[in-house]
């Protein structure tokens, strides 16, 4: 089997990256270990299942990264959180302060809406609509996603 362990995401600074995403998403927080650089090796996951694709929050090191941070997909949905409850999650993180830059739609293939993170990026939340594994998908335009 193969499979995404682990996606970067630059962040400028470690702390209140793992404050959100703990507190606002609802992550958890995986690892935080120091190392010898200075830097850390800070990883948070979306939920308790082993198999997720975890995030690894690295702090900008340099003027070209930190030009990145926020808009590391040019201003594109770049991530993409999947709920089995969209009202619940939508609710919960609209109380924790996270800013949706739309309504909530109900499209076919799921109820989705664009939020953005603390630095800009945008991810969608989506709650996909129930299909059977490899069967085409409305959003990919007739492709298995």
């Amino acid at each position: 089997m193969r499979r995404v362990a682990v996606v970067t995401l630059v962040v400028d600074d470690y702390d209140e990256a793992i404050r959100f995403y703990t507190e606002a998403l609802g992550f958890r927080l995986v690892e935080d270990t120091p190392r010898p650089d200075g830097s850390r090796w800070v990883v948070v996951r979306p939920g308790p299942r082993q198999d997720a694709t975890d995030l690894l929050l690295a702090r900008a090191k340099d003027e070209e990264q930190r030009a990145r941070v926020g808009d590391q997909t040019g201003g594109r949905v770049g991530f993409f959180l999947h709920t089995d409850d969209f009202a619940r999650d939508h609710a919960r993180m609209l109380a924790a302060g996270v800013t949706f830059l739309e309504e909530p739609r109900h499209e076919p293939y799921g109820s989705v809406a664009v939020f953005q993170d603390l630095y800009g990026n945008r991810w969608d939340l989506l709650q996909p609509t129930v299909a059977t594994p490899g069967t085409p998908s409305r959003r990919t335009g007739g492709k298995p996603w």
